[in-house]
């Protein structure tokens, strides 16, 4: 991780990787923010929830660095696995939205922003791909 020289990249790249620190920052330094939002009644928050959203916290730190940071394949990997990550996370809050684990409002906010990551996970490899040829001769 964070082993290659930074270059240029794609704004979606970018804004990926934003939302990476971002989220993994609150999950690491203020779990009990975000457990609020997804479980409002329960006082004092779970302490596995605390947890879960520590040790994925400091993941997606690395994961929104790792954006920042590789390149070429490394990076097209990274982008292949954040649509993955991305899609489960969507399939996930969907799921939990529909079986009414999650209130209504809730469920819907955490899927579009699931499938925002996603898309933007996918627009970053779909983008990665075209770039890949570029200085090329044929």
């Amino acid at each position: 991780m964070a082993s290659q020289k930074a270059g240029p990249r794609a704004a979606s790249v970018y804004a990926l990787a934003g939302i990476r620190l971002f989220n993994g920052a609150a999950g690491l330094l203020a779990p009990d923010l975000l457990i609020r939002r997804l479980d409002p009644d329960r006082r004092p928050p779970s302490p596995a929830a605390v947890y879960a959203f520590r040790l994925f916290g400091i993941r997606t730190i690395l994961l929104g660095l790792d954006l920042l940071t590789n390149r070429d394949e490394r990076l097209r990997a990274d982008l292949r696995d954040g649509v993955l990550i991305h899609g489960s996370d969507t399939a996930t809050a969907a799921t939990l939205g529909l079986s009414g684990r999650l209130p209504p409002r809730t469920a819907a906010l955490t899927t579009l922003i699931s499938a925002a990551n996603t898309v933007l996970a996918a627009t970053s490899l779909a983008n990665s791909a075209k770039g890949k040829g570029k200085g090329k001769r044929k």
